[in-house]
């Protein structure tokens, strides 16, 4: 792999590992609400989930995806609805007890499970292939070196705003702070899977 086509793909891991999405918003809001020792197993799980779904792309089983809209739907439509469902939790918890009790905690299997939910991260496996996997003669060895550069991206991204969450947790507790947090984050949420519908939407027409 040459050195612009390792530039090229660090450009492309920073803007969209550190830029805000359903990941880093989950982690920011959990480490707000939970402390940055509970956000750390969906931080963890961030990464795992998204290494083995870039192992399915380069082994072409991504393609299918890609190939099959009606499978390309089912995975927007249940991770949009899992996107909605998270963020009523948000939008009605205005406490750390409430916090707590709505269980808005996402453990690590759920965590690995949603980068399969997550049509971004599809997207983005698929993207990072098609440029620097397939076809190469190469390609088994390129995937050995893409695969923990993103990997580390996805796990230092969704830290630094987990780290972010928990630093304003104190802070948070008192009053309705909290309450408008959890609402900035839903917000964020549904956001998010709106642009995702949206994406997938004007490329299907």
């Amino acid at each position: 792999m040459t050195a612009s086509e390792l530039s090229a793909l660090l450009v492309l891991a920073t803007v969209s590992s550190f830029t805000p999405g359903p990941n880093t918003t989950l982690s920011t809001a959990m480490a707000a609400n939970h402390g940055l020792r509970r956000a750390m197993r969906f931080v963890c799980a961030v990464p795992v989930g998204w290494g083995i779904l870039f192992v399915l792309c380069a082994t072409g089983l991504g393609g299918l995806v890609v190939a099959f809209p009606p499978l390309r739907w089912g995975i927007v439509t249940l991770g949009t609805g899992y996107l909605l469902w998270l963020a009523s939790r948000l939008w009605q918890s205005g406490s750390l007890q409430q916090a707590d009790s709505a269980k808005l905690q996402v453990g690590f299997v759920q965590g690995v499970g949603l980068q399969f939910l997550n049509i971004k991260a599809w997207m983005l496996a698929l993207a990072i292939v098609a440029g620097w996997v397939a076809g190469r003669e190469d390609a088994t060895a390129r995937t050995l070196v893409l695969l923990p550069i993103m990997v580390a991206y996805g796990f230092f991204s969704n830290l630094t705003y987990a780290v972010a969450g928990s630093m304003l947790r104190h802070w948070l507790a008192h009053g309705r702070r909290l309450l408008m947090f959890n609402r900035c984050m839903t917000v964020a949420l549904v956001a998010t899977a709106l642009w995702i519908l949206n994406g997938l939407r004007q490329s299907a027409g």
